[in-house]
């Protein structure tokens, strides 16, 4: 038996929500330039998984509430210095940080599968949003000098960027995320990892 006092943070749902983003996005990416039909699928998934984890932030466990971990700006700038510091406060959940990363990383996410279901419904009126139309006045502007061939892929287009967009900047985050884990971790002496696979994590 442990003698290290331990607690239940993460419940179930939110370790396999977490685990089953995390190698949703996997496929998604890898398969963007080659299996269309996967990366699709895997796309749909990644926008039920967002929608769960939203739902899940207003009724689930405690520490899985957006209300437990979405903390005012000064607790946030409090964290970092506590960081830069090398003794930051500790927060049984997300700390302030890392609980707006869980925000701008759903946003993120969100913005990549609409922009994608945009997109496909914009190249072969296929998925839940073909038929939708959305008002690009501002693009067909920006495209009115080039040639008439080109202005029947506006749309397309548009919403092409925008996937790629905010594919390249939800990597950014993604990668601050996983650096956080690894300081944040380090100078708690936790293992955020296993806490999120076992749902424990030191009282």
């Amino acid at each position: 038996m442990s003698n290290e006092n331990t607690v239940q943070v993460w419940d179930i749902l939110v370790r396999v929500f977490h685990w089953s983003l995390v190698g949703t996005f996997v496929i998604a990416y890898i398969t963007s330039e080659g299996d269309e039909t996967l990366h699709i699928y895997a796309g749909y998934v990644v926008m039920g998984l967002i929608i769960f984890r939203v739902i899940w932030g207003f009724i689930g466990s405690r520490y899985a509430r957006f209300s437990d971990f979405i903390y005012s700006p000064s607790a946030v700038i409090q964290y970092i210095k506590g960081l830069k510091s090398g003794q930051p406060k500790h927060y049984l959940g997300h700390n302030p940080a890392g609980g707006w990363m869980i925000v701008a990383l759903l946003i993120g996410l969100f913005a990549i599968s609409i922009s994608g279901l945009m997109l496909d419904a914009a190249e072969d009126a296929k998925g839940p949003l073909a038929g939708v139309t959305v008002d690009l006045s501002v693009v067909k502007q920006a495209y009115a000098d080039d040639d008439e061939g080109r202005s029947g892929g506006q749309s397309e287009e548009f919403w092409e960027e925008i996937h790629e967009a905010s594919t390249n900047l939800t990597l950014l985050l993604i990668f601050l995320h996983i650096a956080g884990v690894a300081v944040s971790g380090r100078l708690h002496n936790e293992n955020l990892v296993k806490a999120m696979i076992t749902g424990k994590k030191k009282a």
